[in-house]
């Protein structure tokens, strides 16, 4: 079967000269999803400042960092076997602009709070709405939404495990049992499996009907765990080379963000970035000065970071660069269709540093209580509003997204929908409408 099929029949006009990842590319950058990202939370709290990235302009930079893989990989390995299999440059950034679209308001935090919401209805998790919207919600088609080739959807897959079958009992969704006087959701309980939607099952059922039954089983495997959510253990070629972008993209992109807004000191960066987790970078900084002692290029890193903007652009163009020529090709033993035997993974050394960046942003930025209180704050208003509109819908929900709660063979899921494509803001408007006794106006439009 073609991989450059679609799900629903259409032909491009005879004068058009794109090929089929162009027009994927196209429908993207033209969808409102797409628009919607520059007002949803990447880490950092919209309104705060117009400076740090937004879930848009991450996506932007995925995008322009799997490109550069690709490349990379082109120039690198010219006579390796995966090459006839490397993505055009259309197709990755494709790839790249999609890998958020399906996150709702208020980051991770929104995320959980709709898991909390549907867990009665099949779930939520943001990787498994972003198939959803590109397969369902989307306008450019009669019944498959953005209508993308199969191609463009597997790299889109990035877990390629129904939630049904991801979820762990042990990880039911709940209510903190600690709170007396408010209710507050278990967050950790809460959480989703990586999946995607049991909703989606055909979709993906015609994205891997060209590989072959023993393909499909190995691809689809997972990991069960007896505590955890049970995790996909594969993923597309394709969707290999986005994966390391969106690491590098938050690892980098995002600690620059806390850098220059000074949400982190430099002993806190030390502790969280030690000098040993830093080897295969700081040996690329003494390439210049290949006499001096490791401690003294990583406080060259170090004094770059937290000096002034020019320093400090300069420093991650160069932490950026040694990451993405630091990754190869390698292959995963028993599949025989090339898009899913090839997988780009990062040599180890290079790894490390990443993983030691991640885990800054993570902890001195994502964990920190200045961030936790706003993610919690966006959590309660996505399940009041959630809640709202399920007790009263035809009084709540907008006449059009009424229509299809009606007709919807599963009406929480419409709910779900509207929710998770808000932005920040028009959650928050939509909250003090339903809630803030002041707020609000009968000429708003809903």
């Amino acid at each position: 079967m073609d991989w450059y099929a679609r799900r629903e029949s259409w032909n491009k006009q005879a004068e058009d000269a794109r090929d089929e990842t162009d027009i994927d590319y196209a429908r993207i950058v033209h969808s409102a999803s797409f628009r919607r990202l520059q007002g949803k939370t990447q880490i950092l709290n919209l309104g705060d400042s117009d400076f740090y990235r937004t879930r848009l302009t991450h996506s932007l930079e995925v995008a322009q960092i799997a490109g550069g893989l690709a490349k990379q990989f082109a120039r690198d390995y010219p006579d390796h076997p995966a090459q006839p299999h490397l993505p055009e440059l259309s197709l990755i950034q494709t790839i790249g602009f999609c890998h958020d679209l399906g996150h709702p308001p208020f980051g991770h935090g929104g995320e959980v709070a709709l898991n909390y919401c549907m867990r009665d209805h099949g779930g939520f998790e943001g990787n498994g709405q972003t198939l959803r919207v590109l397969a369902r919600l989307e306008k450019f088609s009669d019944r498959a939404g953005a209508n993308l080739t199969r191609r463009t959807m597997l790299g889109i897959l990035k877990y390629p495990v129904p939630y049904a079958r991801a979820f762990n009992p042990a990880q039911t969704p709940r209510l903190d049992p600690g709170p007396t006087a408010i209710s507050i959701i278990d967050r950790a309980a809460s959480k989703p499996p990586k999946c995607y939607l049991d909703s989606e099952a055909d979709v993906v059922d015609w994205i891997l009907a060209p590989l072959a039954p023993g393909d499909r089983d190995r691809f689809c495997a997972i990991d069960r765990q007896p505590d955890r959510h049970h995790k996909s253990l594969h993923k597309s070629f394709d969707c290999s080379i986005m994966d390391l972008a969106d690491d590098i993209g938050f690892g980098v992109h995002d600690l620059e963000d806390a850098l220059a807004l000074d949400l982190t000191t430099e002993t806190q960066f030390r502790q969280a970035v030690a000098v040993e987790t830093c080897a295969s970078f700081l040996e690329t900084l003494k390439s210049r000065n290949p006499d001096e002692p490791d401690t003294t290029a990583y406080d060259r890193m170090i004094d770059a970071l937290f000096g002034d903007s020019h320093t400090r652009k300069r420093m991650v163009g160069r932490m950026v660069r040694h990451l993405l020529t630091a990754c190869r090709i390698d292959r995963r033993d028993g599949f025989d269709e090339p898009l899913i035997a090839w997988r780009a993974v990062m040599t180890d050394g290079p790894a490390t540093f990443l993983k030691a960046l991640q885990g800054a942003v993570r902890d001195l930025v994502i964990l920190s209580p200045a961030v936790q209180h706003l993610e919690f704050k966006g959590q309660r208003m996505v399940v009041s509003v959630f809640e709202a509109f399920a007790s009263e819908p035809k009084s709540f929900l907008p006449g059009h997204t009424y229509d299809l709660y009606r007709q919807a063979d599963q009406p929480m899921r419409v709910i779900c929908d509207h929710i998770a494509a808000m932005t920040d803001g028009f959650l928050l408007k939509t909250y003090d409408r339903l809630f803030s006794p002041r707020m609000g106006s009968v000429f708003d439009r809903l």
